[in-house]
Parts: structure tokens; C-alpha cells; sequence
């Protein structure tokens, strides 16, 4: 598909809080004068699903969470801003590999983008850190869950920012292990998110005390989940794993709510987002827990930043929205601290930096990794809303630490 150019110049004029922007750059800020900017002006990208199943979740919205990050940079520093004319250009990957591969080449060499954000689909974003590696551009990943950008597939331009399949795994398959839901059957979708998530609730669970009867493969994207349902069944779990996310999680709860097995066997879910709820129903999802990356009412800067972004869309943020923010506005931190766009001086600004902003909390950019790693929520599903949007009960909270462990020994930045 065409990719379309939004002007940072052209958004409404920023009304925020200067205290969103408390993501703590590293270096006072620079004098306008004295910057040295590829092109004369920062390019960011957004490359996500724009059109398929994970629309919702991430999709053109988040080119409105980064127009707030630009406008919040610019209110924040003013004519001592380094980057004063900062473009955003999009892209939709349409959730395949090789679209995203060639529309990240695309951003890079002809758009001259500095920076990719999001991509959703861990196969469209692995095609993506090849890219960045080739190219030594920045590339922060939001929204894919693959353990691999921080692992086998690192390297020093890719950041993963929001979560992975790790941290999903321990949140949620130890603590409904723990609980008593100590058999599992796993439905996941066959790419390299699906059997990335395999992978890591498998562990997780095995760790906890229980087991995995069956792990059950489904094809990608699907709205005909019934026969992977029936075959779930099998065996008499106490639980049955979807590893799915977007619509294809919405069709297959949907399904599994309309089978004979609702209510003999407990349902967990892997990834789930708040426009997930939204569109399916509370009611549908009532007493589901997992892990959340983050949640739009959990506290009161988190809603003040949500109401910002209602009154441009109409719609509550999910996670994905907020962390776009949040890449966005500490990569033009990072810019700003560095004085330039140089790929490898904005690298070194982001290493090590420790943030606490609107979406993380006791957050630090892991320097042997490139992991984000922050603290994540245990959430239920309530039974039903009081307020529209208003559909978790944060349970408790893991720590960043305890949610993203040790940094991945697979990865190599050389």
C-alpha cells in the first residue's frame, strides 16, 4: 500500500502537561544552532498493521500518540529544540513479512527515515532489525512479542520497548499455574509470534508445577477457530492457552464461549489489549487474567494522558498507543541530548538511560540487550464496566526485574 506523510507541523497545538515529559534525557538541552540533523529534519516511521487483524490495537492511532510526542518535545524545549521540523511517514505491512521488509527499506533509503517505530508480527519485525542492521538506522519495536529481537536476532540499532512473550508468560502462566490450573492445552497461531508464545508459557508452566498435554498449531490469520477448540478439549485440561492476539483472539474467544467446554475448562489468555474488550464485550472476557504492559485508568497520569488522546480519537489507548508515546518521545530526548541524529550517538544516548514516564515505570533501556524492561500489570477482566473502556482490575504489579529477568545470553551486539 502507498505510504502516506502526516507534517509534525501540522498538529494541534500542544495543551500537555510539561510533567508527561518526565522521561529523564540524558544531557541538558542543545542549542538549536549548534545541531547537525541528516536532511535538516527527523524522520520517524511507522510501520504496523493498518488494515488486518491488529488494526485496533496499534494501527493509524498510533501515528496520533507520536504527533503528541512531537508536539510535547516542542513545548517542552521551544527554539532550543534540535529538531524542529520532525515528520512522521507511515507504512502499512498488512502483516506480512516480506511487505515489511521492503517497506522498511523503502523508509530508510527514499523517505529518509531516521527511526521505525511499532510493527506488529514478530516476522514483520525480525524483517525489519535486518533492515536497521544494514541500514544502521534506529528501529524501536512496540509491537511485536518475539523474544528474538532481544536474543538470537539483536543488535546494536534494534530496542524492543513495550513486552515480550517472556514477560506475558510469567505474569500469567505462573499465576494461574500456581492457582490450581495446573494442566494446559495451548492453541497458537503458526508464525514466529504463535510459537515464540508456545514456547515461553510452555516453560513457564513447567516451571510452576504444570503441564502441557498439547500444543496446537492454527493457521494465520483465521476466523474459523472451531475444530482447534474441539481438539483443545482433549485430555480434560483445566485450562485451555490462546496465544493469539487482535481479531483472530476475538474470533477465538468468541467461539470458544459459543462451545460445549465454556465453563468446564478456564480460558487464558496470552495477549490481550483493551480494544480487545472493547470490541468483543466485558462480558465475554469476564474473570480472564493476564498481563498487561500497561493500563489507561491505572493511575492519574496515566488517564490524563489517555483523556489527551480520546479527545483526537474518540477511543481509549491501548498499551501499543502509549508505548509508541513513549519510543517516540524518548528517541527525540535522545536527539536532543546528543545534538544530532547520528544513528550511533542516539544509540548511545538510549543505553542504559533509566526512565520513568507516562508508560514506564522503573524503566531502563538494557544496555547488553536492548531490552526495555519496566514494571508490567497482572490484570482481571472485570464482570462489568462502570465507566466505558474502564474493564481491568489491576491484580497486582510486577516489578520490572522480576517480569523481564536476566538479559538474553543469545544476544551478541557485534
Amino acid at each position: 500500500m502507498r505510504s502516506r506523510t502526516v507534517q509534525g507541523s501540522i498538529a494541534i497545538a500542544a495543551t500537555a502537561s510539561l510533567a508527561l515529559a518526565a522521561c529523564g534525557g540524558a544531557g541538558g538541552p542543545q542549542s538549536g544552532g549548534s545541531s547537525k540533523l541528516t536532511d535538516g529534519k527527523i524522520v520517524i516511521g511507522l510501520l504496523n498493521d493498518q488494515s488486518g487483524v491488529y488494526k485496533d490495537v496499534s494501527g493509524p492511532n498510533s501515528a496520533v500518540a507520536i504527533q503528541m510526542a512531537i508536539d510535547d518535545y516542542k513545548a517542552k524545549y521551544g527554539d532550543k529544540a534540535v529538531a524542529k521540523d520532525i515528520e512522521i511517514v507511515q507504512a502499512d505491512h498488512q502483516n506480512k513479512a516480506d511487505i515489511a521488509n521492503s517497506k522498511a527499506q523503502e523508509m530508510y533509503d527514499r523517505q529518509k527515515a531516521d527511526v521505525i517505530l511499532d510493527v506488529p508480527n514478530s516476522a514483520a519485525a525480525l524483517a525489519v532489525a535486518t533492515q536497521a542492521k544494514a541500514k544502521k538506522k534506529l528501529y524501536i519495536n512496540i509491537g511485536a512479542g518475539t523474544t528474538a529481537l532481544t536474543g538470537e536476532k539483536c543488535n546494536k540499532y534494534t530496542f524492543h520497548w513495550a513486552y515480550n512473550t517472556g514477560v506475558l508468560a510469567r505474569g500469567t502462566a505462573g499465576a494461574i499455574t500456581k492457582a490450581g490450573g495446573t494442566s494446559w492445552n495451548i492453541v497458537y497461531p503458526d508464525y514466529a509470534f504463535g510459537q515464540d508464545m508456545n514456547k515461553s508459557f510452555t516453560k513457564e508452566i513447567t516451571a510452576a508445577g504444570g503441564s502441557v498435554g498439547q500444543s496446537i498449531a492454527s493457521p494465520f490469520p483465521s476466523d474459523n477457530f472451531a475444530t482447534f477448540i474441539t481438539k483443545a478439549g482433549e485430555g480434560n485440561p483445566k485450562v485451555i492457552g490462546s496465544m493469539h492476539a487482535g481479531g483472530d483472539l476475538i474470533n477465538f474467544v468468541k467461539q470458544f464461549n459459543q462451545s460445549p467446554l465454556k465453563g468446564k475448562v478456564q480460558l487464558a489468555v496470552g495477549l490481550m489489549f483493551i480494544t480487545d474488550i472493547h470490541t468483543l464485550g466485558v462480558d465475554q472476557f469476564a474473570g480472564t487474567q493476564f498481563t498487561d504492559a500497561w493500563y489507561w485508568n491505572f493511575d492519574a497520569q496515566n488517564k490524563k494522558w489517555a483523556d489527551r488522546f480520546k479527545a483526537k480519537t474518540n477511543t481509549r489507548p491501548s498499551f501499543a498507543h502509549a508505548g509508541n508515546y513513549s519510543a517516540a518521545l524518548n528517541y527525540l530526548e535522545a536527539v536532543q541530548a546528543a545534538g544530532t541524529d547520528d544513528a550511533d550517538a542516539v544509540v548511545g544516548q538510549l543505553e542504559g538511560k533509566k526512565i520513568n514516564d507516562v508508560f514506564l515505570r522503573n524503566g531502563e533501556v538494557r544496555k547488553a540487550d536492548h531490552a526495555v524492561i519496566h514494571d508490567v500489570y497482572l490484570a482481571k477482566v472485570k464482570s462489568s464496566a462502570s465507566e466505558d473502556w474502564d474493564y481491568e482490575d489491576i491484580v497486582k504489579t510486577i516489578p520490572a526485574a522480576e517480569a523481564y529477568g536476566e538479559a538474553n545470553p543469545a544476544c551478541s551486539m557485534s
